[in-house]
């Protein structure tokens, strides 16, 4: 069981990694520079998480928020 968890979350990181890399070209050839860098730092976190060094979460991620993002109201369904 853990080690299909383990498969799937690769899987999804290395696609997302992909698409986050063909993103940042788009960006880049339209001459979208602030969008172009904000891809490529997202491109730069998720490759950090593959190589283990980042974690996926971080222990306050929403600095006492319910939703966990800052200054988001929680989602009511």
């Amino acid at each position: 069981m853990r080690q299909s968890y383990t498969r799937r979350r690769t899987d999804t990181l290395d696609y997302l990694q992909s698409m986050l890399g063909q993103l940042r070209n788009m960006a880049e050839a339209e001459r979208c520079d602030m969008l172009t860098y904000l891809i490529e730092m997202a491109y730069v976190e998720v490759s950090d998480i593959i190589r283990g060094e980042r974690p996926m979460r971080t222990h306050n991620t929403g600095a006492g928020s319910p939703n966990g993002v800052p200054g988001r109201a929680p989602v009511r369904r």
